[in-house]
Order: C-alpha cells, then sequence, then structure tokens
C-alpha cells in the first residue's frame, strides 16, 4: 500500500498549461502550480512528462501521443506526481495547437477533477499495463502495453471516446 499523499481536484479546479512541439512547458496557469507543487521557473522549459507518476503505464502515452499525431485531441485519465512525492488524479484533454499558417505550434492542455469511480476502474486497467510493461524490453513495454489497452477497448464494444463517457457517467 502507498503512502502517498493524495491531492484531491475540487469540482472547480482546472489545471491549464501549454507545450511547444517537444512537450516542454511554455505555460503553467497558477492552480497547476499549486497543486503540483511547482515555481513558475521550475516549470516553464521543462518537459511535460516532470509531472508523469511511476505508476502510469508508457502505453498510455504512446496512445496519447498516437491520438496527437492523427491531429485529434486526446481525452484520459492521468495520475500525475507532486513535486513532494505525492499524486493527483485528473481527466484531461490535450489538443494539438496550430499557427496560421497551420504548422504546430505545440499542445493545450486542460485538466479537471476526474470521476473517482472511473479513476478505480482505469487505475485496474493501469496495473495491468504496468505488469505487461515489466515482462518486455523497454523499447517493447509502451507498444505492448498500448496493444493491450485497445485489445481492451475492443472488447467493451465501443470506441475510447464512448468508453470514457460511459467511466464519466458511473457514480461515484
Amino acid at each position: 500500500m502507498s503512502h502517498e499523499r493524495e491531492v484531491k481536484l475540487s469540482e472547480s479546479d482546472i489545471i491549464v498549461s501549454k507545450t511547444d512541439p517537444k512537450g516542454r512547458i511554455t505555460y503553467a496557469n497558477r492552480r497547476f502550480m499549486q497543486i503540483a507543487g511547482y515555481a513558475e521557473p521550475e516549470l516553464l522549459g521543462k518537459p511535460h512528462n516532470l509531472i508523469r507518476h511511476k505508476d502510469m503505464p508508457r502505453g498510455v502515452f504512446r496512445f496519447l501521443w498516437h491520438t496527437l499525431q492523427q491531429k485529434e485531441e486526446f481525452f484520459g485519465y492521468v495520475k500525475n506526481a507532486t513535486s513532494d512525492g505525492g499524486f493527483y488524479w485528473v481527466f484531461a484533454n490535450i489538443t494539438p495547437d496550430y499557427k496560421t499558417d497551420s504548422s504546430l505550434a505545440g499542445y493545450f492542455s486542460v485538466r479537471r477533477r476526474p470521476n473517482y469511480a472511473a479513476v478505480k476502474q482505469v487505475n485496474e486497467w493501469y496495473k495491468k499495463m504496468l505488469v505487461i510493461e515489466s515482462k518486455e524490453t523497454a523499447s517493447r513495454a509502451p507498444e505492448a502495453s498500448f496493444l493491450w489497452l485497445k485489445e481492451q477497448i475492443k472488447q467493451q464494444g465501443c470506441s475510447y471516446n464512448e468508453l470514457l463517457t460511459r467511466l464519466e457517467g458511473l457514480e461515484e
């Protein structure tokens, strides 16, 4: 059992950040800094995966980048780390951000309080994905767990976004 301190977002919490095309933070709103426990100079120019929690399977991020590279927005549940070793769950929406000439400017992310009944389900999948990743080489691990996740979605008989809608509708 982990003894990490969980920071629970309130209904009114909105976390916003922007990155350049390589995922380096170019903007973080005050609430992001407060919840994650970082000052602005500690975030700006740093890779967004600075807040990646060890319990997050790399396959989820493979799925995220695959979605963004298709020029689609990504929605998902993410467990992030705080600067003091704690964590917080979010429901994230990440969108490619384009310049007027249609070239990629970076990514815009808005995160809010997740449905904790959905987090419970998603966390079980993430645990299984981490086991899959632990049995693979570092280079194969993200793809292996990503493929497993895609199979789980397929078994639900719906699209990924439809599955998220179902999860968001679970009673907390």
